[in-house]
C-alpha cells in the first residue's frame, strides 16, 4: 500500500510564496517520477512540475521561473515544490502524483489560495 501526504497548502496574497511537500510510503521499489498537478473550479487538472527519478524536471508553461520542485536527498520519497510570485490564477488544489514501474498514485490533494 503506498501512501502520499501533502502539506504546505493555504492562503498567500499575490506575490508571495509558498512551499508544498510531498512524502511517500509504503511499499516502494522503485519511483520512476514524482511530482505535481493542480485542479482549478471547473478547469482539468494540469501539470504544475515533475522531476524523475535521475533528477529531471518538466513544468507546466505558466508555472517556469516561478516554481520549483525538488527532491529531499536525505528522503528520497519527499518532493518539495517552491512556489514564487503567486498568482491568484495560481489558485486550485494541488495533488502530488508518484509514478513507480507498475503503478500511479494520486495524494489526498491541499488547497492552495492566492488573492489579490
Amino acid at each position: 500500500q503506498v501512501q502520499l501526504v501533502e502539506s504546505g497548502g493555504g492562503l498567500v496574497q499575490a506575490g508571495g510564496s509558498l512551499r508544498l511537500s510531498c512524502a511517500a510510503s509504503g511499499t516502494i521499489f522503485s519511483i520512476i517520477t514524482m511530482g505535481w498537478y493542480r485542479q482549478a473550479p471547473g478547469k482539468q487538472r494540469e501539470l504544475v512540475a515533475v522531476i524523475s527519478s535521475g533528477g529531471s524536471t518538466t513544468y507546466g508553461d505558466s508555472m517556469k521561473g516561478r516554481f520549483t520542485i525538488s527532491r529531499d536527498n536525505a528522503k528520497n520519497r519527499v518532493v518539495n515544490l517552491q512556489m514564487n510570485s503567486l498568482k491568484p490564477e495560481d489558485t486550485g488544489v494541488y495533488y502530488c502524483n508518484a509514478v513507480f514501474q507498475t503503478s500511479s498514485h494520486w495524494g489526498q490533494g491541499t488547497q492552495v489560495t492566492v488573492s489579490s
